[in-house]
């Protein structure tokens, strides 16, 4: 329950209001302020001056809309005025920027007349790459749009018409194929007749739904033709009909769309609907029927509202982020109809996809699968962005209203993906590196959901060929209770794969002397942790994973039994810190709880090697309490002589220490007090003198940092072998994959020095 103290301390703290500028380049030298303003600031403007296109190059233009408004019809809250509607704008911006990385001005404009408004609007328009119209009322919001679409050259939308329109259209899409009805047969009556009511029925009636068979209705009833009090936007939805009010309306119709007033439908009302109806009441925050009184009135309705307690929410956020981001993205001149019914398919099919692990954890739920309950995808789904964006963005191109064409449609999606935020970005050069590769990379606890379903994303995404290990019966069955399909995907049966008498010999040769017989290697071989190693060991698979059920040190102990340590390697998990503008790793995160100077030396040219996997060049810092001995301690001069031994292995990369963290990352400060320091600039990699410092060290970058953690990352071990984290996430099961097949053919991730 949100109170009226929660708003306005929401509001006003830390800061007032919800957004602020920040700079995109850095401003801290004479040289940069130089760049920023005069005179250096004069070249682009010269060159916008002779080619205004160049402007979506040198500016921000191009990332930038404008969230407009006259205050007229705010929310439910009606004519407030312009200033009042201001912290719903800046809402609006923040959902943009949150949803689809897009920048915000937030306008609140005093017009009395669409004339004033449509003139304000022209004078700032070159400013944006898109006009975002909010809660401006009827008749007046029809007026400005149509004007200001036909007077510009960069999109126009107006939300409450069409960003509504396109959620209901998608719902209904899915509603009607679980219904098992056709859109051209079904009778529609929409309760409202304003904006929003009339975007909805013009593009029901663009995906295929029969004008002739639909009614609309405003607060004094039936939009008929025998009324004389109609304007003309509402003789469009006049038809001829004997139906006088609301419940005359709704007698055996399919499908009822309310966006009008709380409780105006009765249960009555949804009794006398056609079989199978539909119905969706999005009065907020009340609708027009409560979602409990109708379900109680029938047990075979599909129901949606404007509610976030009840299935199927038709929320706005789903379509206006990603609509703009596919226009701004080719440059669009407009958003179209034929955006508008690529955003509404996008979204239905979406909605029939398997949910990731990430949303029901998100939303607070076990399970989530296409149904009466969810007919919609969820806001926070990431793949809305992937989906609607790339399907607004194509049809655009399609329909001749983009600028410029996009022509990597692959690369495209992977520039979406990078907006979800900075752990995507940094697993980009790697899932490039194994694209296509079909790397085979076993899972050993191939039955377990989130490993399931991370199998089939990295099918569809072609980032690895993965084999499930387990009982053949017991993976396929745990699929199909998930409704997930495993066609295509390896499953391997330790008991029935033919392999058990080569393992077992392999097996009790590694172990022999360690008190294994070959009758009990046998019976280890029937363990699937064991076995998947083991089809890595004798070349069966690329890499193998598995951890997701069991501890860390359990899912590692059969790798180092069998695959055993590199030549001077030292098993230890890399934890790959992404920040939004910088990337660290971090050793040893997971195993030696004491490690030795020569461990720590190991450890610092292995987690070298695993940031230039990444694409970055090392530079280590050596962390501690102490810095440059400040300080007499053991823990301090333990530090001290890895550092010795690191440089007696004369390193190709930056490194130095020990030292305090804060003057890690305080160059100023460090090269005036240590000028002899060998590390220059920012480390991006952090060696801890042991695990309980590292541990809490990168919990605390994730938890409250802000940073995305990816791994561990396992190294020291022979072969593309990785221990998961015990009960982790289907995305990081699939980051994990993509770093154990690029790792494959190149020694691994795990050589030091």
């Amino acid at each position: 329950m949100i109170t009226d103290d929660d708003a306005i301390r929401y509001h006003s703290f830390p800061t007032p209001g919800k957004i602020e500028v920040n700079p995109t380049k850095p401003c801290q030298t004479q040289r940069d302020l130089a760049l920023a303003y005069t005179p250096g600031v004069a070249v682009p403007c010269l060159i916008i001056e002779k080619d205004p296109s160049e402007a979506y190059r040198l500016t921000s233009k191009g990332n930038l809309v404008a969230v407009i408004t006259d205050g007229t019809a705010v929310l439910g809250l009606g004519n407030i005025g312009a200033l009042a509607g201001k912290p719903v704008m800046e809402g609006k911006g923040v959902l943009f920027k949150r949803f689809a990385g897009i920048d915000v001005f937030d306008i609140e404009v005093n017009a009395k007349t669409p004339d004033e408004f449509v003139a304000a609007v022209k004078a700032i328009a070159p400013t944006f790459g898109g006009i975002n119209l909010e809660d401006i009322a009827a008749p007046h919001c029809f007026e400005i749009e149509r004007r200001l679409k036909a007077e510009l050259d960069i999109p126009v939308f107006h939300d409450d018409q069409h960003g509504t329109a396109i959620i209901v259209c998608a719902a209904l899409i899915n509603a009607l194929e679980l219904q098992k009805k056709k859109i051209g047969d079904i009778k529609i009556v929409i309760a409202g007749a304003g904006a929003a009511a009339m975007a909805i029925g013009r593009l029901m009636f663009s995906l295929g739904a029969d004008p002739g068979k639909t009614l609309m209705c405003d607060s004094r009833g039936v939009l008929h033709t025998g009324r004389t009090d109609l304007t003309s936007y509402k003789m469009e939805f006049a038809r001829e009909t004997a139906a006088r009010n609301l419940t005359d309306a709704m007698k055996g119709c399919d499908v009822l769309v309310g966006v009008s007033a709380a409780n105006t439908v009765t249960q009555e009302m949804v009794k006398n609907m056609g079989p199978r109806p539909i119905v969706m009441a999005l009065a907020n925050p009340n609708p027009e029927i409560s979602f409990p009184l109708a379900i109680a009135a029938r047990s075979d309705l599909i129901m949606a509202t404007g509610r976030s307690d009840y299935p199927n929410q038709v929320n706005n956020v789903l379509g206006f982020p990603f609509l703009f981001r596919g226009a701004l993205d080719v440059r669009a001149t407009s958003i179209n109809e034929a955006m508008k019914q690529a955003a509404v398919q996008a979204l239905a099919l979406l909605a029939r996809e398997p949910v990731t692990d990430m949303v029901l954890r998100a939303y607070g739920v076990d399970k989530l699968e296409f149904g009466p309950d969810y007919i919609i995808p969820k806001p926070l789904d990431s793949r809305v962005l992937l989906s609607v964006a790339a399907a607004v963005a194509k049809a655009a191109v399609a329909s001749g209203v983009a600028r410029e064409a996009i022509t990597d449609w692959e690369g495209y999606q992977r520039q979406l993906a990078a907006l979800q935020g900075p752990g995507y970005s940094v697993l980009e050069p790697l899932r490039r590196q194994v694209y296509r590769l079909k790397r085979r990379v076993a899972f050993a606890e191939g039955s377990h959901p989130k490993v399931i379903n991370a199998a089939i994303t990295l099918v569809r995404d072609s980032n690895c060929q993965p084999v499930l290990v387990g009982n053949r019966q017991e993976i396929e069955a745990t699929a199909a209770a998930m409704g997930q399909s495993i066609d295509g995907i390896e499953l391997h049966d330790p008991m029935t794969a033919g392999h058990m008498d080569t393992f077992s010999a392999a097996y009790w040769k590694v172990r022999q002397r360690k008190g294994i017989t070959l009758e009990s290697a046998r019976v280890k071989m029937l363990n699937p942790f064991n076995y998947t190693v083991m089809m890595l060991e004798q070349g069966l698979v690329d890499g193998a994973i598995s951890g997701i059920s069991v501890q860390y040190q359990d899912a590692l102990r059969p790798a180092l039994q069998i695959l055993g340590k590199t030549p001077h390697g030292v098993p230890c998990g890399v934890y790959a810190l992404a920040f939004r503008n910088r990337l660290i790793f971090a050793a040893d995160c997971t195993l030696n709880i004491e490690p030795t100077p020569e461990q720590l030396a190991q450890i610092t040219f292995q987690t070298a090697k695993v940031a230039r996997a990444f694409g970055v060049e090392p530079k280590v810092a050596m962390l501690s309490f102490s810095s440059f001995g400040s300080a007499q301690h053991p823990a301090a001069t333990k530090m001290a002589k890895a550092v010795s031994l690191v440089r007696d292995m004369k390193p190709d990369f930056q490194v130095d220490g020990e030292l305090q963290a804060n003057l890690a990352f305080d160059v100023v400060l460090r090269d005036t007090k240590y000028p002899f320091c060998d590390l220059k600039g920012e480390p991006n990699v952090l060696i801890f003198p042991d695990l309980q410092s590292a541990n809490i060290a990168y919990n605390l970058l994730s938890s409250l940092g802000g940073a995305t953690a990816i791994g561990p990352i396992l190294v020291g071990v022979k072969g593309a072998f990785t221990a998961l984290r015990m009960g982790c996430d289907v995305e990081s099961i699939v980051n994990i994959a993509v770093i154990t097949a690029a790792s494959v053919g190149q020694g691994g991730l795990s050589n030091g020095k």
